[in-house]
């Protein structure tokens, strides 16, 4: 099983990190848009 996670890991290295940046985005997206109210 461990073989398996870090072939997988392996393979699918670039989609790991377009989806870590697309949840960092969304992230700062939600943080943002909380602190506008405040903002106004």
């Amino acid at each position: 099983m461990v073989t398996q996670v870090k072939s997988v890991l392996q393979n699918s290295r670039s989609n790991l990190l377009q989806d870590a940046v697309g949840v960092a985005s969304l992230v700062v997206m939600l943080v943002v848009g909380l602190h506008l109210p405040g903002l106004v």
